[in-house]
């Protein structure tokens, strides 16, 4: 399938897009603070700067787009049609980059979740977050049982 947009649109678009404060980010962190829970943005101190980091949970999380962090089996990931060799080298670096980062964490005594962008969308995003304070919450438990 041709793409839809000129390569001049296209490389506006892609320029406009950025590795933070993205909304997808944002919304979690919305839900999350209006759930009470309290946390740092973008923590340079840790290996990957996670994009939420709960410290008295002891837990990072990272809110992953589909396409830049190859979500295998989304139908949001598609490998790009135009320019393979550099989609297919970025995307895996990307990949790789995140199990590097993930080991670090937990070999860090991190526990670390990951929230993809699909799980953001309306028909399933309260179910995800839910999902997700329990995930956190296991994480407080589980700390409180090691120091008992």
């Amino acid at each position: 399938m041709a793409d839809v947009h000129s390569p001049e649109i296209r490389s506006y678009n892609m320029s406009k897009i950025h590795g933070k404060d993205t909304k997808a980010e944002d919304k979690v962190r919305k839900y999350l603070f209006s759930q009470g829970f309290r946390y740092r943005k973008n923590d340079r101190h840790l290996p990957g700067k996670p994009d939420i980091v709960l410290p008295k949970y002891h837990t990072v999380i990272f809110v992953n787009g589909c396409f830049w962090h190859k979500h295998e089996g989304c139908r949001y990931f598609a490998w790009p049609k135009t320019n393979v060799d550099f989609w297919y080298s970025k995307i895996n670096k990307n990949v790789q980059r995140d199990k590097l980062t993930e080991r670090q964490l937990v070999e860090s005594d991190w526990k670390v979740i990951v929230v993809w962008e699909c799980e953001l969308k309306k028909d399933i995003f309260f179910r995800r977050m839910d999902n997700l304070i329990k995930e956190i919450q296991d994480q407080k438990n589980e700390i409180n049982e090691v120091q008992a």
